[in-house]
């Protein structure tokens, strides 16, 4: 046999293993990139997913490393690089002959669209990430990727509110997890627990709630964003039941795993549960630190969806849409019922635009505040009487009733000009936020005396000295809501204190009686006047 032809086989024979070793080198150095390199040094690991990306000759090798890349950059907490390197992964499967990658592609954009809030978007590749699961032909794979795409469909239908149907997402994630054998050992089994302590503590089944985040809390060896989360709810829980001792001790476990964790969706939703405690126990003080702490990541959160979107918030459908098909024997019934029905959207349209009249009439009266020196404030106010005596926020004002409205001047003409001059100053500010705001208080900021203030604010104002400074108040919050749309995200408890008022409820009392709305339908109503469907215009596959 030739010289030649030797070589020739033993190229034949030795092909084949060669390029086995090499596919199973190239995901041995994956691995071992996400699992050694990334905890230490996410830079050089980075820089080994280009590498790797550069040395690819197939396109699922590609695809992994592609997939590496982005969540190496999902761990540096930059969710756009992270993303767009999804989506890079995810233009390149049409080329890729492997279902278990197809579906991991899928279910990694599915968990990175909804971390920044755009829930439309991950069930998009949520819903063709289940499809993609169903060619897998490994069983424990199969079920694997099933019980995570499950989650993420969970997660929206929780995001909508409709927590029956997340129930069976979960339930059936974690069938499918128990198939796969990590039911009692991994974390996608606690973070399913853990989901089920959200939503039945959302139906306000306390019992079952915290049972489901003890089983989360058993699966769970160390910190992490799960454990955080199960400590929250269960602090969720004691506040509810006003133990306030529990409470605190879970709190402050959720917070420290908070304060190290990247998530600020766990940042937030601790931090808004702390609020809530110290709102419970009366420190109004600490409250208002955490409510500031509970803005900042909410705004983070929602600046990431920004950057993402281009700007354009994404629209979340409050319901599914439903097909019914109805039978022709239902016809005639049908038929009433739709008369009955125009009936009533007729008398509701017909309530609604009045009361979208009085909503515009509220707008043109706040821009005409804010264009003439809260000029409104001084004696065209509707209701007045009766909003004079409202006890919501208890105002300090000592003066009795007697010193109100005196006919005869207390101080000469020129010192009363010059106090209602000092008066209309302290409109254009916002002292009046003050919590500590008091007719003492303010009669000191003016260098005056309580009565002379009292008399001018009732002779020039029409109000006594509480219902001067509670309209001050609302109206500087209706200015706000009017011209900066960040505030209509915020909880009513946070507008509240961002105003000066000790409470929630009295806050909305207020509010209700200033504006004849409550502060959620006019946020709803601003809401409404403001918002154009705006599609997206982040690039993304079909």
């Amino acid at each position: 046999m030739s010289r030649s032809l030797l070589k020739f086989l033993f190229l034949f024979i030795t092909a084949v293993p060669f390029w086995a070793q090499k596919k199973y080198n190239y995901d041995q150095i994956c691995e071992r990139t996400s699992v050694q390199v990334a905890p230490k040094d996410i830079p050089k690991a980075l820089k080994k997913a280009d590498s790797l990306y550069m040395s690819a000759y197939e396109p699922l090798e590609k695809v992994k490393s592609l997939i590496l890349s982005a969540e190496l950059y999902h761990l540096s907490g930059e969710f756009k690089k992270s993303i767009c390197y999804g989506e890079n992964a995810h233009s390149l499967l049409n080329q890729v002959n492997d279902a278990e990658w197809k579906a991991r592609v899928n279910e990694f954009l599915a968990k990175e669209y909804r971390l920044v809030g755009l829930y439309e978007r991950s069930k998009k590749y949520t819903l063709q990430g289940i499809e993609a699961a169903k060619q897998i032909t490994d069983v424990p794979k199969n079920s694997e990727v099933s019980g995570l795409l499950n989650q993420e469909m969970a997660y929206y239908e929780m995001e909508l509110g409709s927590f029956p149907s997340a129930i069976e997402y979960i339930e059936r994630s974690l069938q499918e997890l128990e198939k796969a054998g990590i039911q009692n050992n991994d974390r996608p089994a606690a973070a399913a627990y853990q989901m089920l302590g959200y939503v039945y503590f959302r139906l306000k089944d306390y019992d079952l709630s915290e049972t489901y985040y003890h089983k989360a809390e058993s699966l769970i060896k160390e910190n992490c964003c799960i454990l955080g989360l199960v400590y929250n709810g269960l602090g969720g829980i004691r506040i509810r039941q006003k133990n306030w001792k529990e409470a605190e001790v879970y709190l402050k476990k959720a917070e420290s795993i908070a304060d190290g964790s990247r998530s600020l969706k766990l940042k937030k939703a601790v931090y808004s549960n702390i609020n809530d405690y110290y709102e419970g126990i009366g420190d109004n003080f600490k409250a208002s630190l955490y409510a500031v702490k509970y803005v900042r990541a909410y705004d983070s959160i929602a600046a990431r969806g920004r950057e993402i979107t281009g700007g354009n918030p994404e629209i979340l459908p409050k319901q599914n849409k439903r097909h019914v098909q109805i039978s022709t024997a239902k016809n005639a019934a049908i038929i009433i019922l739709l008369s009955s029905l125009v009936g009533l959207v007729v008398f509701f349209k017909t309530k609604q635009k009045k009361q979208r009249s009085k909503f515009r009439n509220i707008m043109r009266a706040q821009q005409q505040v804010t264009g003439n020196g809260n000029e409104t404030l001084q004696g065209n106010d509707k209701n007045e009487s009766d909003f004079c005596n409202i006890s919501v926020e208890e105002v300090d004002d000592k003066e009795s009733t007697a010193d109100k409205r005196k006919s005869e001047p207390l101080m000469t003409q020129e010192t009363e000009a010059k106090l209602l001059e000092l008066l209309e100053d302290f409109e254009k500010g916002d002292l009046y936020n003050n919590k500590n705001m008091s007719l003492s208080f303010l009669a000191a900021e003016l260098n005056t005396n309580t009565k002379y203030l009292s008399y001018v604010i009732n002779q020039h104002k029409n109000a006594d000295f509480k219902a001067y400074i509670n309209r001050l108040r609302i109206n500087y919050i209706v200015d706000k809501l009017i011209n900066d749309d960040r505030y209509r995200q915020y909880k009513i408890s946070i507008l509240a204190d961002e105003c000066g008022f000790s409470s929630h409820s009295k806050f909305a009392s207020v509010f209700k009686a200033v504006t004849d709305f409550s502060p959620s339908a006019y946020i709803k109503y601003l809401d409404a006047e403001n918002q154009s469907g705006k599609n997206t215009h982040f690039q993304e596959n079909n």
